[in-house]
């Protein structure tokens, strides 16, 4: 370091004068803070808190989000009556305490280790599993549900289009959910996503899913 303390303090930097870069600095922009999406219930309008409840909109099996209110207008099982083009899905994390054994697995012909079983209403039942490009789902033959109901007989309770059994093989976890739950892991899969398998990231995400529906860790 050169120069003594008086050249220090006194000489001022190149440039332009301190005022003049204290006015551009007042008319500058502040960057603007990132906003939470904004959620709307998709039949009334009502502005929706962070967690709120989803409907399925039939037959296109698209999720909507819902108000308390109108997710209470479709929370009624519809068996015996003409379907309705929503149901609400219900609020639901039950975990299954016995795993599913290798023989029931393996009759489910799914070529990866955490898929979600679904029954249809006019489509008998399907398997699928997240991917970075979505759900990908494949049919469960008759046989192969029948076994996996006598080794899960809490399966037999899933609600057509709207509950899902939630298997993570690679855990030992069981959890029958909200439809709602899968698309959501979904989602989280996609984004979390990279190369070709996936990478180490989409499995951290995966196993902190599964923590949040312990309550082992806070929802993201």
């Amino acid at each position: 370091m050169t120069g003594s303390l008086t050249e220090m303090v006194t000489e001022r930097p190149t440039g332009a004068p301190p005022t003049t870069r204290l006015r551009a600095l007042a008319r500058t922009p502040a960057p603007r803070q990132p906003t939470r999406p904004v959620h709307r219930c998709e039949l009334c309008g009502e502005v929706l808190p962070e967690s709120h409840r989803h409907l399925v909109e039939l037959p296109a099996r698209q999720l909507a989000c819902a108000c308390r209110a109108c997710a209470l207008l479709f929370d009624r099982d519809t068996a015996g009556e003409s379907p309705r083009r929503y149901r609400t899905v219900p609020d639901q994390r039950q975990r299954i305490a016995e795993p599913l054994d290798d023989v029931a697995w393996s009759a489910l012909g799914v070529p990866v280790r955490l898929v979600f079983v679904v029954r249809h209403e006019d489509a008998g039942v399907a398997a699928y599993h997240p991917s970075p490009l979505g759900v990908v789902g494949t049919p469960v033959e008759p046989e192969a549900w029948e076994l996996l109901t006598r080794r899960v007989p809490e399966a037999r309770s899933l609600r057509p289009e709207v509950t899902a059994l939630l298997v993570y093989r690679d855990r030992g976890e069981q959890w029958l959910v909200g439809i709602d739950e899968c698309y959501r892991l979904t989602a989280r899969v996609r984004q979390s996503w990279t190369g070709m398998t996936g990478g180490d990231e989409v499995w951290r995400e995966i196993d902190r899913f599964f923590a949040e529906l312990r309550g082992d860790a806070a929802p993201a």
